[in-house]
């Protein structure tokens, strides 16, 4: 079900697109010798000889967090001869995220509701056995977690056919997300468009799930494939290159409260 979140992809502007468009082009040299970060108006910056990163857009980017800027800023530093924009996931995605601004806060909670009523741990496989248990072993337990926690019950299918979900249940879920600020509801979407799955970044995103539990149940059909016909190169390179994009989305709510 991954397919339906090619909107999404778009949405927050899929970094791995953007990578290999810059990988067909010539680097750009790095032209700044200092990075530093400061506070101003109650945002942290990071400054380039002095002067505060933009977006592409030409926006300035303000960071709700010291150490969040601080990062940022470590990526700028460990660009030694060129700026590879493939190497600097945080300042990718915080890019993004103030390129887009509060216009679009409502926008993102919204297609975090959509996707999560049309998730990937709704669709199940109908065999091989193995696959199936593999599928229940990863994802039947944060769907219980959504039950048990925020009485979101919701409803299974076997293959890809649409299956509507309860809409008490999914009420529940908008209520949560309603309470996401700017940067978590962009990194909540950031990890759905790599995971296939709202209800896991969502999962995430309040505490209930761990990093490797999320990722491991993103992967369950890709990794029973490998299994059983060998690993495609290409496949295993973009994962890495979203893997990255994962943990800084992670670093973003490990960073920032709910409301940021």
């Amino acid at each position: 079900m991954r397919e339906i979140l090619e909107e999404a992809e778009a949405h927050i502007k899929d970094g791995y697109g953007r990578a290999q468009e810059h990988a067909k082009q010539p680097l750009p040299k790095r032209f700044y010798k200092n990075v530093s970060t400061d506070e101003q108006d109650g945002q942290h910056r990071v400054l380039l000889d002095g002067k505060p990163i933009k977006t592409p857009g030409k926006k300035t980017v303000g960071f709700p967090d010291a150490t969040l800027a601080q990062q940022v800023a470590d990526e700028w530093a460990a660009s030694e001869e060129k700026i590879d924009p493939a190497k600097m996931p945080l300042t990718r995605l915080c890019n993004t995220i103030v390129e887009s601004g509060d216009e679009h806060l409502d926008a993102v909670r919204a297609e975090l509701l959509k996707y999560a009523g049309n998730d990937l741990l709704f669709y199940r496989a109908e065999g091989p056995e193995s696959l199936v248990d593999l599928q229940r072993e990863h994802w039947d337990a944060p769907l219980d977690v959504f039950e048990s926690e925020h009485g979101a019950k919701f409803e299974l299918a076997g293959g890809v056919m649409h299956v509507a979900q309860p809409a008490e249940s999914l009420q529940k879920i908008d209520k949560l997300v309603q309470r996401y600020g700017l940067f978590s509801a962009f990194a909540a979407m950031s990890i759905t468009a790599i995971t296939g799955s709202a209800l896991l970044a969502i999962g995430l995103r309040e505490g209930h799930f761990e990093t490797e539990q999320v990722w491991a149940a993103a992967y369950v059909d890709e990794d029973y494939q490998a299994s059983q016909w060998g690993e495609d190169d290409q496949a295993m390179a973009m994962r890495a290159f979203k893997r990255q994009d994962y943990d800084a989305a992670v670093r973003l709510f490990e960073l920032l409260s709910l409301d940021v």
